[in-house]
Formats: C-alpha cells, sequence, structure tokens
C-alpha cells in the first residue's frame, strides 16, 4: 500500500490564491480574487493610490465545494479607478488580511507594451504533491529580465488534472509573488477541465468536465462575462492598449466560433491576439485538429496570431487562411505553438511540418515563455528557454504588411503537386508519382500513402488490398467501386494505372473509407490528408 500522504494545501483563514486579473477596461479596473477557508465566510478589499487614503470594497463570496474540501472564493472587481496608476491593496477579513501588494492599471492610448506567454506549466510528475517551485524561480526570472511586462496570458494546461483541488492549490502556490502584482489570463486546457472518478491512490476513470466546473468556479468573476452563454468564464475576452484578446475554452467549439466571430468583428484593436490549446497546425506525427478545426475555423482566421500549446513544443506558421500557406500577415492568421512552460517532459515526438517556417522540438529539461512587444503596428516575438537560448524571433509589421526574418512559403510546380499526410512529405517513396486530377477529381497513389503512414498495403497484378486504422478496402484497375470490410463503395472514377505503374484511386472515396479528410491548397500546389486517428500504426509482423 503507497504510504504516502497527498499534500492538499487546504484553504486557511489567511488569504492565499491571491491574483489580480482583468474583468473590463483594465486602464479603469481590476478584479482581485483570494480564497480561504469556511471560518472566514466574507472579506475585503482596501486599496489606494500613493497619497490617498485606502477604500474599502466588499468581496462577492462564493462556496467553492472540490473533491476534497470546501472554501471559500473571494471576488471584489474595483472599477472607477485612474489610469496609469500604480494601486496598493490588502485583501481579507478584520482579523486576518494579506500582505500589501500592487498593480497598475493601463495608460491612456497606450500603444506600446508587452506580455509573456506560456502553455503547459503543470506538472504531473508527483500528483501527490505537485511542485511548481521551478515554474515560480523560472517566471520571477523572467519578469526581472522584463519587469516591463504588463500581463501573463497562458494557452492552456495551467494544471494536471483541474477537477482534482491538490492540482490548483499546488499551481497557485507556485505562482506566489507573481500574479498578485500582474494580471494572470488564463486559458482553460484539456488537462484543467480533467478529472478521474478515483484519484488516489492511483488515477482511475479519467473524464472531462463540460463545462469545466472548476476552472469556472474559482474565476468565476476574475474574468470577463462576455462570453456564450452557459460556457463563460472558460471563453472570454478583453482588450489592452491597441489589442484584444480571445481566449477559447476546449469545449462546444461551433457555438464557440459563433461568439469569437462576432466579438472579433466588434474590435477596432490593432492587433487580434486568440489562445487555444490544442494547436491547429500541430508538430506532432499523429495528431489530428478535429477538436476545434474546421469548427472555429472562421473566428480563427480573424486573428493575426492564435497561440496554442499542449504539445510541449514550439512551432510558427507561415499566415494561413483556409489551409493555404502565405507570406504576409495581412494574408493569413500565424499559429504559434507555445513550448513546455514548466520543464516537463515533452508530450509528443515531433516534427517538422510543412506549414511550418519556424520549429523547435523541446524536448530537453528546459522551460520555455514567449515575449511579445507591441509598438503601434508593430510587434516582435521572442520564444526563450529558461537557459537564455532564444528559439525564435520574429516581427510582425502590419504597416509594412511584412513578416521578418522574410521565409516564403512554399509553392511547387504545375505537375508537381505533393501529398502531405498530417503535414509531413511522403518523401522518396512518393517523389515520382504526385497527385493526378482527371475531369475534375484528384486521384492519389493509395497504396504508397498506407505504406509510409504505417499501414498494409497487398499489391497483386491488377489490385491492391490497403489496411489501416481498423478498415481494408481492396482497389481493382479500371474498376470504379472498392470492396470494404463494410461493403461495396463506389468511388467516383475508375482505378488507372498511373506514374511507376502504380494504382490510382479516387482520393475522396480513399478519404471517406478510412476516416480521413483531405483538402487541396491550390496557392501553394499541396494536397493535405488528416486522420482524426491519433494511433501509431505499424505493419504487423507475422
Amino acid at each position: 500500500m503507497n504510504e504516502r500522504q497527498p499534500n492538499y494545501r487546504l484553504a486557511e483563514r489567511t488569504p492565499d490564491h491571491i491574483m489580480v486579473s482583468i474583468y473590463d477596461d483594465p486602464r479603469h479596473s481590476m478584479a482581485i480574487t483570494w480564497r480561504t477557508s469556511t471560518d472566514v465566510p466574507g472579506g475585503y478589499v482596501l486599496f489606494n493610490a500613493d497619497g490617498c487614503e485606502p477604500v474599502r470594497v466588499d468581496a462577492v463570496n462564493k462556496e467553492f465545494k472540490s473533491d476534497i474540501n470546501t472554501s471559500i472564493i473571494h471576488f471584489v472587481r474595483l472599477s472607477g479607478l485612474e489610469s496609469g496608476t500604480r494601486y496598493y491593496y490588502t485583501c481579507g477579513s478584520d482579523e486576518e488580511r494579506s500582505d500589501e501588494f500592487y498593480f497598475e492599471t493601463q495608460e491612456d492610448n497606450l500603444e506600446k507594451f508587452s506580455f509573456i506567454c506560456i502553455s503547459d506549466h503543470q506538472k504531473d510528475d508527483d500528483h501527490y504533491n505537485p511542485d511548481y517551485s521551478a515554474l515560480n524561480a523560472f517566471l520571477k526570472g523572467v519578469l526581472k529580465e522584463h519587469p516591463e511586462v504588463k500581463f501573463i496570458y497562458t494557452a492552456g494546461d495551467n494544471t494536471n488534472n483541474g477537477q482534482h483541488e491538490i492540482q490548483w492549490n499546488a499551481m497557485y502556490e507556485g505562482m506566489k509573488g507573481i500574479i498578485e502584482y500582474r494580471p494572470y489570463m488564463m486559458t482553460c486546457g484539456n488537462h484543467d477541465n480533467r478529472g478521474f472518478e478515483i484519484y488516489f491512490p492511483e488515477e482511475k476513470n479519467r473524464y472531462y468536465a463540460e463545462p469545466a466546473e472548476f476552472f469556472n468556479t474559482q474565476h468565476e468573476l476574475s474574468y470577463p462575462k462576455n462570453g456564450p452563454e452557459g460556457w463563460q468564464t472558460e471563453n472570454y475576452s478583453f482588450d489592452y492598449g491597441n489589442a484584444h484578446f480571445n481566449v477559447f475554452g476546449v469545449n462546444e467549439p461551433e457555438l464557440v466560433n459563433e461568439w469569437a466571430a462576432r466579438d472579433i468583428d466588434a474590435s477596432d484593436k490593432t492587433w487580434k491576439f486568440g489562445a487555444y490549446h490544442f494547436p491547429i497546425y500541430y508538430s506532432g506525427p499523429n495528431l489530428s485538429n478535429d477538436d476545434g478545426y474546421p469548427m472555429m475555423r472562421e473566428c480563427m482566421e480573424k486573428l493575426d496570431v492564435l497561440f496554442s500549446g499542449h504539445e510541449h513544443n514550439f512551432s510558427r506558421s507561415y499566415p494561413i487562411k483556409n489551409e493555404e500557406l502565405f507570406d504576409r500577415p495581412s494574408q493569413g492568421t500565424v499559429h504559434y505553438e507555445l513550448a513546455n512552460g514548466n520543464f516537463n517532459p515533452p508530450g509528443t515526438k515531433t516534427c517538422d511540418k510543412i506549414w511550418h517556417c519556424s520549429f523547435y522540438p523541446d524536448e530537453e529539461k528546459v522551460a520555455a515563455y514567449a515575449l511579445v512587444e507591441i509598438d503601434g503596428k508593430r510587434a516582435k516575438f521572442t520564444s526563450k528557454l529558461s537557459d537564455g537560448r532564444i528559439i525564435d524571433e520574429c516581427v510582425i509589421d502590419k504597416e509594412k504588411d511584412e513578416i521578418l526574418p522574410r521565409r516564403i512559403a512554399p509553392v511547387f510546380g504545375k505537375g508537381r503537386t505533393r501529398t502531405y499526410y498530417k503535414g509531413v512529405d511522403l518523401g522518396l517513396a512518393a517523389s515520382e508519382i504526385p497527385p493526378v486530377e482527371k475531369d475534375g477529381v484528384w486521384y492519389i497513389a493509395a497504396g504508397t500513402l498506407v505504406s509510409v503512414i504505417g499501414g498494409d498495403t497487398k499489391r497483386e497484378k491488377g489490385k491492391m488490398t490497403l489496411e489501416i486504422y481498423g478498415r481494408k478496402a481492396v482497389y481493382t484497375e479500371g474498376s470504379n467501386v472498392a470492396v470494404t470490410d463494410k461493403g461495396d463503395i463506389a468511388l467516383g472514377g475508375e482505378v488507372f494505372r498511373g506514374s511507376c505503374s502504380q494504382l490510382f484511386v479516387p482520393l475522396d472515396s480513399f478519404c471517406r473509407i478510412f476516416g480521413m479528410k483531405w483538402a487541396y491548397a491550390k496557392r501553394n500546389n499541396f494536397i493535405t490528408i488528416e486522420s482524426s486517428n491519433e494511433s501509431h500504426p505499424v505493419p504487423e509482423q507475422p
């Protein structure tokens, strides 16, 4: 029997989990959130600017029943503040008050400021006693180097199992001395709404909460209440300076898209940023983007930059719109995948993809952050490791409509269409057998594709049998029907013998049979094929 005792870090009478956050116009308002035990059912904030008398604002106090305890979350929403001003504050009750902290409101007409982005800073090394001390030291070092940073913007997985209070308690302890001073604007990742029916001594029966119960309850009044009805808190937007920020949760993508598309269109800010935990243009060899795409394509393609995480790797895409890769920022959205934020092991094995113009696998025991520096219509992005190495550095200049350093998106020649599976070129095996378009129908050498990605391909005279992801189909030269394990399926065109004497089959029906999807990037002249199946197919060796 496991004799270790969990470190619950339960609420006490003294305020903890103290956090400032943006809930409205950051020039004139700020939210302050903290926690106490149920022995302290109420509380208030005392705040003042230099030379002014303290002002008292009573808290909204809400009970939080977790899997291990009941505590009180206290929310104060300050308003009527002066812009560009430092305010000092304490929080708590008459008997139990916090130390004094401070926050600063945004200056008027602000077009020059910076913020940092982190993602996947959860700890999963010991679910009895998650230790965020390395994150604390790392972020304090970052902020010492960049004291001008206005707030922290995350792309999710702030905790490892967010439906268990022990995880949040550890994370908040790890953020002490940081988020009392700078707004902490969290995105809800899949780990943040993940739980287990049995947590101790071993995790059993994993589930995902919809909505993200513990995330939403603890931050109900910390963030703007402007998300889609029923899915607020895990979805919200806010402004800072000349930029608009959207935060997307991982639930109900269709509903979130409708809300976000309207929200982004309504903003007149120069910059439009978003954070969504799952990368749309990912770096893992076996991942998929079906969780958010194409359901959220409309809103995401209204953004200048979409920050993401999940894989614990870094990548930056060309500007992308409707699956096509471009060169100029006005032509599409840059997908910016933040690397591992807390010395975690790599989430997935990684590889460079057709859509990446910059890539780093982050499989070393280091942490990473991105510094974003806004200066009018110019924004500089620097992703840096905890040991000081710079992963990537680029500038997006809206006035000149350019991204530096220049990276020109690939465009392949006529008759040289490329095939990419999950963003990876099929390589030498497919170099002489490009896809073919006949009468508006695309055909591919499907046997080569299945072989390259780890399926079984059996070639016989005039026919081939393909098997992958638990599905099987037989194609015969000259036939417009595939014989599958689910019955005969019409192909929409005849199988023919093409380049290198390979059998070519209609792409669309091939994808339907094997549960895939495809898209043709006309500008770049390549085809991408995706599967929602995230297994690692390996041919069976008898």
